[in-house]
């Protein structure tokens, strides 16, 4: 047990995305001998399911210094810090040199799915030995790795929340699953043919709902006979609107301000106070039969929604399964380490308002088993990269024995406070396709036309159709910069 125990075995890191790869980066860059276990044939599987999508936090909040150090080191070309990558150019540009970097490719195992993990020789129910015991990850080949700890960034991506509106799945969703998209899909390409012409219900609120639906307003405006409906359970969207030209992430407040557009403007239509309750099919084949939602409010009310198409776009769930063997203690509504939930609670926090935190408040009481990233979080929606970055150089630290640096946890992240209208223009500019030059060429001529104009937007549109620029993007350009023009009815109206 003594040579099994000692420090010559490996941290398990599990998950080889963006928080997993940092950690291996830390490890690597202390001298901490690690392995690396990937369920997928590739780094970073669940960023490439999201490659087409552009993250509204530029470069400088998606990469970690550890693996920036090691990269640059290697003769990397750093990306432009205020540039916003997508999925994809996170993986090409960052993520795949960093997997492929000589300090952690052959420390990498792809195909290497956990499906359990639990101490050599020892049961949750035992106490005697335990904390000397070695972690045991049983792979789906029946393998095992041995580790001194266990750092799983093995995320959510696997595990979508239902559409049902009370956790559950809805009555029949299950039957009606080639209906239904989870996360974010592809409405330019792969999933095209799926929302061309015809009618979509975006479920959800967040992030991941305001992206689907400004994609598929586009996707209106060059397809006919498309429509989209947005069911959310509240009454009122406007937390979904986020801080507007408010926000230090310009690019996030963007989106917010694009979606209420859409939203006032009737290009989306709103479908509130909307609690899924069941998903009925509406015939056999999902190329060409519907679904109908059914929403059944508190008093027994029921409202229908008829759909060609359903997006859940109701968030992630962490999948504890693989440790049932482990001791952790879970905050009974977050489902995320009880030290830490209060700090990322989405009903006192966003993601910009989380208190930095780290080995401490990750840990659980089994010993030297953390949980990182997404997975982290559970059910809270606030998650940044910065802040897993953060959580696993605090992790790495302590396992590296120096508590000085994994007890000093400073993370400085973007909120909703006061920042450039301009910058978070070009940011929307950007994910409309349009270069700088149009953007300002386009606050250049709706100046020129505020003078004659009864609203914001009307001036707006009237130098889109003089620049050539299509409407519906100046629209959201107009909602967004509705502040620094100042006018009536600037929000879209």
């Amino acid at each position: 047990m003594d040579d099994l125990s000692s420090d010559r075995l490996p941290v398990a890191v599990i998950g080889a995305g963006p928080v997993g790869l940092a950690a291996a980066a830390h490890l690597a860059e202390r001298g901490v001998p690690f392995v690396v276990v990937e369920a997928g044939d590739a780094a970073a599987t669940a960023v490439q399911a999201w490659s087409h999508i552009q993250l509204f936090s530029p470069w400088e909040f998606n990469t970690d210094p550890a693996a920036r150090r090691l990269l640059v080191g290697a003769g990397w070309e750093e990306p432009d810090a205020s540039a916003l990558p997508t999925g994809g150019d996170l993986v090409k540009q960052y993520l795949q040199p960093l997997a492929e970097h000589p300090a952690l490719a052959s420390h990498i195992r792809y195909g290497a799915e956990v499906i359990a993990i639990s101490r050599l020789g020892i049961d949750r129910l035992r106490t005697a030995d335990r904390d000397s015991a070695p972690f045991v990850l049983r792979l789906a080949n029946g393998e095992e790795v041995l580790a001194r700890a266990v750092i799983d960034a093995s995320g959510t991506w696997r595990q979508p929340n239902h559409v049902g509106a009370n956790g559950l799945p809805a009555h029949g969703e299950q039957d009606a699953a080639a209906w239904i998209n989870h996360g974010l899909p592809d409405v330019f390409g792969a999933d095209r043919d799926q929302h061309v012409g015809r009618h979509t219900v975006v479920v959800g609120a967040g992030h991941s709902a305001a992206n689907t639906l400004l994609a598929l307003a586009e996707l209106a405006d060059s397809a006919p006979g498309t429509t989209i409906t947005w069911a959310i359970r509240g009454a009122d969207p406007a937390a979904s609107f986020g801080g507007g030209s408010d926000d230090e992430l310009p690019a996030r407040g963007a989106i917010g301000s694009g979606l209420k557009m859409l939203v006032e403007t009737g290009r989306v239509t709103l479908a509130p106070n909307f609690r899924t309750h069941a998903v009925r099919r509406l015939g056999d084949d999902p190329s060409h039969d519907q679904v109908e939602l059914v929403s059944r409010g508190l008093d027994g009310t029921e409202q229908t929604l008829t759909a060609d198409r359903i997006v859940a776009a109701t968030g992630f769930r962490p999948d504890y399964r693989i440790v049932d063997e482990l001791r952790l203690e879970l905050d009974p509504i977050m489902s995320a380490p009880r030290a830490l939930a209060p700090l990322i609670d989405p009903n006192q926090h966003s993601c910009g308002t989380v208190t930095p935190h780290g080995y401490r408040e990750l840990a659980h009481p089994e010993p030297g088993y953390y949980t990182v990233g997404m997975k982290s979080y559970g059910r809270a929606p606030t998650f940044l990269m910065l802040t897993g970055y953060e959580q696993v150089r605090s992790i790495a630290a302590a396992l590296a024995g120096d508590m000085e640096a994994a007890q000093s946890v400073e993370l400085q992240l973007p909120e909703t406070g006061v920042c450039s209208v301009t910058a978070g223009g070009e940011a929307l500019a950007l994910r409309l396709g349009l270069s700088k030059e149009q953007h300002e060429q386009l606050l250049h001529v709706t100046a020129k036309h505020l003078g004659t104009s009864a609203t914001a937007s009307d001036a707006v549109l009237s130098a889109a159709t003089e620049l050539g620029i299509d409407h519906t993007a100046a629209l959201q350009l107009a909602a967004y910069a509705a502040d620094m023009f100042d006018a009536p009815g600037a929000s879209g109206c």
